[in-house]
Formats: C-alpha cells, sequence, structure tokens
C-alpha cells in the first residue's frame, strides 16, 4: 500500500501538480518501450495500487481503468523498436518519457521520475529508486506503462504469432530465443539487443 509522501514533500515545497513517470519494456527483445506519466489528486488512496510487475495482469487490468477515471490527468508514449536501434534504449527511455510528461494537460510542475535518469526537462524532478515500489504517482504511471505495452504485444503477436509475443511480451524467454533462431527476427524485433541477431 503506497502512501503519497514524496508527492507531499513536493507539495509542501509549493509544487501543486506532481506527476509521476515511469516506462515499459526497456528489457525486451522486441517491441516498443512505452512510457507514462500520471497526476493524481492530493489526497487520493488508490487500493491495491503498487508496482506494477507485483500485480496479476487482471488487477493491473482493473487498477488501468481506475486510474484512467481518477487521474487529473495521464499520458502515455510510445517510441518504436526501429528507434530504439537507433538512439539505443536509454535514449528512446527518456525520449518516451519526455513526450509523455509534454502531452500532460494541465502541465505538471513538478515529477517524481523512477529510477535514475532525469527527464530533459526545465520541471523540478526527483528520480527515485525503486520509485514504483514508494509512489503512488509512479505506481500509477507504471501500471499505465505496463498494461498499454502488454495490449500492444497482444496485437502484435496476431500478425507474428510465430514468437509467442502474447505470452513473453518479447522478453527473451527461451521459447522467444528459439523462435529467432528458427525464423530469424521479424520487423519489431531490437536488433541491436543481443541474443536477436547472433
Amino acid at each position: 500500500m503506497h502512501n503519497q509522501f514524496h508527492e507531499s514533500l513536493a507539495r509542501l515545497a509549493g509544487h501543486s501538480l506532481v506527476a509521476g513517470v515511469d516506462e515499459a519494456g526497456r528489457g525486451p527483445l522486441a517491441g516498443p518501450v512505452v512510457a507514462a506519466a500520471v497526476i493524481l489528486p492530493e489526497h487520493i488512496v488508490l487500493d491495491g495500487v503498487r508496482d506494477s510487475k507485483k500485480m496479476s495482469e487482471r488487477a493491473r487490468e482493473e487498477a488501468f481503468s481506475l486510474i484512467e477515471r481518477v487521474a487529473i490527468d495521464l499520458s502515455i508514449a510510445v517510441v518504436s523498436s526501429k528507434e530504439i536501434d537507433r538512439i539505443n534504449i536509454l535514449q528512446a527511455t527518456r525520449k518516451a518519457m519526455k513526450q509523455a510528461v509534454l502531452t500532460l494537460d494541465p502541465q505538471p510542475d513538478y515529477l517524481l521520475i523512477d529510477g535514475t535518469h532525469p527527464v530533459d526537462l526545465s520541471i523540478h524532478q526527483r528520480c527515485i529508486i525503486k520509485g514504483d515500489e514508494l509512489s503512488l504517482s509512479i505506481s500509477a504511471a507504471s501500471i499505465m506503462a505496463k498494461v498499454y505495452r502488454d495490449r500492444m504485444m497482444y496485437s502484435y503477436h496476431t500478425l507474428y504469432p510465430r514468437y509467442g509475443f502474447s505470452l513473453n511480451k518479447g522478453y527473451g524467454t527461451p521459447g522467444h530465443r528459439e523462435a529467432i533462431m528458427r525464423h530469424g527476427p521479424c520487423c519489431i524485433h531490437r536488433l541491436t539487443f543481443k541474443g536477436v541477431l547472433e
């Protein structure tokens, strides 16, 4: 159960619109990286919202709908596998986070970001390691990014069923790696990632 400790600190410092920012899909061998930014109301309690990796798929889907209903605003940005290959995964992740923040309306005056890399914007921000476990806003962003990306991977599965994207979501499972060896990569594989072109 998260509190809004970090959000409260930002508000005490005079910031009124605090956005949590997180991404999904840094590690997979295929598919996009997806970032989300979420501004939650100040005193909201969201039971069951926590680090998306520790939730069942059904719980994430329910939380996704709940966050969509209650957020002041939220935004999702997608950077493709081709762009990841072109600029590298770290830059692609930062680009997705920046796009997600820039599309928020109203614009936040403070960002809480999961991880160690700030977003390239002149908004006050704080990076929090394991932020998706410590901040309700980041946790909400992690759920939005993960569910959105999973839905994309389900649709890619219908286009390229031989890779098992509906199960592995693009991660390098033994079955996925075997399918790459047998069939070669498809157009959503990240060709710069180890294990895709051997």
